[in-house]
């Protein structure tokens, strides 16, 4: 059975390894300093937020997200990081971790959830197509 809660201080060491797998995934490397800050922002709770997925409390699965406002809504909430242990998969983390966000943002009166993926994740595309609407948008990015 799953179960998705807070990051706990005492899951920083799996945190990261998850975390360095989800960047390496996407081609990244994961600065160290980067990761420190991500997980303090975590911990803090304000402005970033993070949920794992456990089995016999072991953590397999990360979930990192934010609010905010919109033109033309309440308040959105932004799945930004989603990852599951290779080792786990199939077994339902990734969804329990969104049906966790969705949970948390609909009490904080979020109008809605949304995340992206790139276009070749096939295996996440096939959750998403079963728990979500691709409304079709693509997304155009100009480096700082």
């Amino acid at each position: 059975m799953i179960e998705v809660g807070n990051l706990q201080p005492s899951d920083h060491a799996v945190w990261l390894r998850l975390f360095q797998g989800y960047n390496a995934f996407y081609g990244r490397e994961l600065a160290t300093a980067r990761a420190d800050r991500t997980w303090s922002e975590i911990q803090n709770g304000d402005r970033i937020h993070g949920l794992g997925a456990r089995i016999e409390g072991r953590l397999i699965g990360i979930a990192h997200f934010l609010v905010h406002p919109s033109t033309t809504s309440d308040d959105a909430c932004y799945l930004q990081d989603l990852f599951t242990d290779p080792d786990a998969r199939g077994q339902g983390a990734g969804r329990a971790l969104i049906t966790a966000t969705e949970d948390w943002a609909r009490t904080r009166g979020c109008a809605r959830l949304y995340w992206h993926t790139h276009e070749s994740n096939t295996t996440a595309r096939t959750l998403y197509d079963q728990v979500a609407e691709n409304r079709g948008f693509i997304q155009y990015v100009r480096p700082l």
